[in-house]
């Protein structure tokens, strides 16, 4: 079987890339997330992606997701600490532009996150990110297209869990979750 997966690459979220964003806040990317954000939500995300990108790796990141060999920009991704259940993890989630969805775009970022996220916890030991074992996706449980990147990029389904986002705002989710752990980068 060959594999379609398009190839990607990753590169950590800059000033430049606010275009990108506002292009990602379309309604139909964003109804699953409680809809578009304003200017000024969109002015502070921006911030906090610029941020955690220049931040120490072990707190996460963002990327801008590019598809080669064009080095079109496609998308984002990114990974940030999170307690979840009492827990120190990493949450991940992605977007992708609507004209290249449906070509495993998004589960190839994904799998290029979990080496980022693996990378920078593996690197965090001794600091606030040690014991990171654990990457979390939280899409909503009717977003069936990133509950099958989920499933393609190795998460395990948890169950469905109530979640706040954007905050102030409940929605159901599914919970899944990937070891990254060596045993689990050997398998």
């Amino acid at each position: 079987m060959e594999n379609a997966t398009p190839p990607v690459r990753l590169e950590p979220w800059s000033e430049e890339d606010a275009g990108l964003l506002r292009a990602l806040n379309a309604p139909e990317l964003t109804a699953h997330l409680g809809g578009p954000e304003t200017e000024e939500q969109l002015v502070r995300r921006h911030r906090r992606y610029v941020d955690l990108s220049a931040a120490d790796p072990g707190a996460g990141r963002m990327f801008r997701i590019v598809l080669l060999p064009e080095g079109t920009p496609v998308g984002s991704i990114g990974f940030w600490a999170q307690t979840w259940d009492d827990e120190p993890v990493y949450e991940t989630g992605w977007a992708v532009l609507p004209g290249f969805q449906g070509r495993g775009v998004a589960t190839a970022a994904t799998r290029a996150v979990i080496a980022e996220a693996r990378a920078a916890g593996a690197k965090g030991a001794g600091n606030a990110t040690e014991g990171r074992r654990h990457l979390h996706a939280f899409p909503s449980s009717d977003n069936t297209a990133s509950n099958a990147v989920c499933r393609k990029a190795g998460f395990q389904p948890r169950g469905e869990r109530d979640f706040e986002y954007p905050p102030g705002r409940l929605m159901r989710c599914n919970d899944w979750r990937l070891d990254l752990g060596p045993s689990a980068q050997e398998a």
